[in-house]
């Protein structure tokens, strides 16, 4: 979790002095990963995938569309609560999709879970983001440009649905694909990371233009090394490096782990770079937060059944005083 708060702490420092500098960076941490795949993971090509090519095709491509669609139901316009809002919905989307694909039951208990912490999320995520948009509302344009947004802002409903639904559906087939071939996180770090890259070309240019505009930053002298380089790159690499841990940190789980609970903790990451988000931003933490906060961390202990192993640890050593 400390990674995910210093990730978020380059992140915000990248996105603050370039807001449109998302390709240099996304391309940079698939770059990083690639090659370190590529060295240690596929020994320089020798090594050949357990898992064929044509599912890591199939997972790159899903994982494209979802990116593509939250880009383009984010460029129609739309408000970012309301988007917030679908984002949130993850974790009910996978329990539906689970339910009709993989035929899986859960307990009362694991239903009111996930419907707390997507609550407590949605909240939190709602709250912060109306203390945004509240800000800028003012400035928003009139008539009939501000309407046919609109409408167009209507039919990204329906896109977020779909990256929603599609997000959810390529977490079942990563759970279906380990349990076929075994667990390789590695293997599917690296091609995931990899086969992508030539998509970057298409981003050529900008990817260019943000890496002159970092040349011209600010000089800083980076710690312990003494090394004095542009302070853009080195939030990058510092950011290029927190996010490999986390990335990392989530192949291992979904070799691991049910899709559904992937899916709550990269959820749980998420309310942790929020709430960092609003004390490292000095933003208000109204009532409401605390209520979104109780929620999550609720729902959290339910579905991990920290309650029922509590009693089942008491009742052990009862159970052996008994037999002594």
């Amino acid at each position: 979790m400390f990674s995910v708060s210093f990730f978020f702490s380059f992140y915000y420092s990248l996105h603050r002095k370039h807001p449109g500098c998302g390709n240099i960076v996304t391309f940079a941490q698939f770059l990083f990963i690639a090659v370190e795949g590529f060295l240690f993971e596929a020994d320089l090509g020798r090594k050949h995938p357990v898992i064929p090519i044509r599912y890591y095709a199939v997972m790159v491509t899903m994982f494209f569309t979802v990116s593509v669609v939250n880009n383009y139901a984010l460029n129609l316009n739309i408000a970012m609560p309301l988007h917030m809002i679908f984002r949130s919905g993850s974790l009910i989307a996978n329990m539906i999709l689970g339910i009709i694909i993989l035929k899986k039951r859960y307990s009362v208990f694991k239903y009111t879970s996930i419907a707390l912490v997507s609550v407590g999320i949605f909240i939190c995520t709602f709250m912060s983001a109306k203390q945004v948009t509240s800000q800028s509302s003012s400035s928003e344009n009139d008539g009939f440009q501000a309407f046919a947004w609109w409408l167009l802002g209507k039919y990204s409903i329906g896109a977020l649905t779909f990256a929603l639904l599609m997000s959810a559906r390529m977490g079942i087939f990563q759970e279906t694909l380990y349990k076929q071939f075994g667990k390789h996180s590695k293997e599917a770090l690296f091609y995931n990371h990899a086969l992508p890259l030539p998509g970057f070309i298409f981003l050529a240019s900008d990817i260019y233009d943000h890496a002159v505009l970092f040349n011209t930053s600010e000089l800083y002298q980076v710690p312990v090394v003494g090394v004095i380089v542009p302070i853009m790159w080195f939030y990058l690499l510092m950011n290029v490096i927190t996010q490999y841990v986390c990335i990392w940190g989530v192949f291992i789980l979904t070799t691991e782990c049910a899709s559904l609970t992937v899916t709550l903790v990269v959820t749980l990451r998420k309310f942790v770079s929020l709430i960092f988000s609003i004390l490292y931003f000095q933003n208000p933490f109204t009532l409401w937060h605390w209520l979104g906060t109780l929620f999550v961390f609720t729902g959290t202990l339910m579905y991990t059944e920290v309650w029922n192993n509590l009693g089942t640890t008491k009742g052990q050593p009862q159970k052996e005083a008994k037999k002594n």
